[in-house]
């Protein structure tokens, strides 16, 4: 039994997370899910039970994952040289060979099976089911000063997003199951393409307009050049942001991709700490949070 002032305090707690409930039943939140939450025991069960809960409450959570370390694992054992150009890895067909038995396979499976060992309903499936995610191949570029023009480098089955199919996703939703996504596209040859997880995360969200896009990471959120964390931002201040060079790096994609569906109609978008035990609902139903948040006006509930 609890004692008199753990049970105020559990009673607090539920109380204040009840508007956000309230405002958020019905609703699509799409989770990139990835980092340390992927590899920490606890972090794996208490993201799964987040899920969960978000399910039950009435909202409709869709996560889609990455599983970048867990290919490079795979690939070592397999004597297969990793390459990277720019971030990405260069995907021969070989390679990609082994990212869909990484993502489709393993990976997907593992997610699928923790969500549903703690109460929950979910399928998973890559973009090559019923053609869900239709890609096409990604052209990198590099700069060369030296020649005065442009080279382009051939990174293989490297895709972008060209068309999320919305009516997968809600037939699925309205059975009552929470969809789990591996970032695999296919081409209109059939082709196969690895596609990074936060772009999908993103075009998912904003082709089902959801609500919130959230975005697990292994930092405390965005920010600024001091070291404080940035959030409450709008989408002009976040521009404003990359053009002083306070974004830059590694954390631009995330941060582009974020931006781009806070643009095209998502309510907002949450960089936050996946090392934080629960922090998907810490995010949802506190006014605190464990992140930055950006929308259009810099403010949401």
């Amino acid at each position: 039994m609890l004692d008199r002032d753990n049970a105020v305090q559990v009673a607090t707690v539920l109380s204040k997370a009840l508007p956000y409930i309230q405002r958020f039943t019905g609703k699509t939140i799409v989770i990139k899910y990835g980092g340390n939450a992927m590899i920490d025991e606890e972090l794996k069960n208490s993201f799964a039970r987040d899920v969960v809960l978000m399910k039950l409450v009435g909202i409709n959570p869709i996560v889609v994952h990455g599983g970048g370390p867990q290919i490079g694992d795979l690939l070592s054992r397999l004597n297969i040289k990793s390459e990277f150009v720019n971030g990405m890895r260069v995907t021969d067909s070989e390679t990609m060979d082994v990212v869909q038995m990484v993502l489709g396979g393993l990976v997907n499976k593992d997610i699928v099976a923790l969500i549903n060992r703690n109460g929950g309903k979910a399928i998973g499936l890559t973009g090559k089911d019923a053609n869900f995610i239709q890609a096409t191949k990604l052209e990198v570029t590099r700069a060369l000063p030296e020649m005065q023009k442009t080279e382009i480098i051939d990174i293989g089955h490297v895709g972008k997003v060209a068309k999320v199919r919305a009516d997968v996703i809600n037939m699925l939703t309205d059975g009552d199951c929470i969809p789990v996504i591996a970032p695999i596209g296919v081409g209109e040859d059939g082709a196969s393409y690895n596609i990074n997880a936060d772009l999908v995360a993103g075009k998912v969200a904003e082709v089902l307009r959801a609500e919130k896009l959230i975005l697990l990471t292994n930092i405390a959120g965005l920010m600024d050049k001091s070291g404080k964390v940035l959030t409450g931002l709008s989408t002009s201040q976040v521009d404003e942001l990359i053009a002083d060079g306070t974004i830059s790096g590694g954390m631009l994609p995330k941060i582009d991709c974020a931006l781009s569906a806070v643009k095209q109609g998502v309510i907002s978008a949450h960089i936050i700490d996946g090392r934080v035990p629960h922090a998907t609902l810490l995010e949802i139903f506190t006014d605190e949070g464990v992140g930055t948040l950006i929308s259009r006006r810099g403010q949401s509930l």
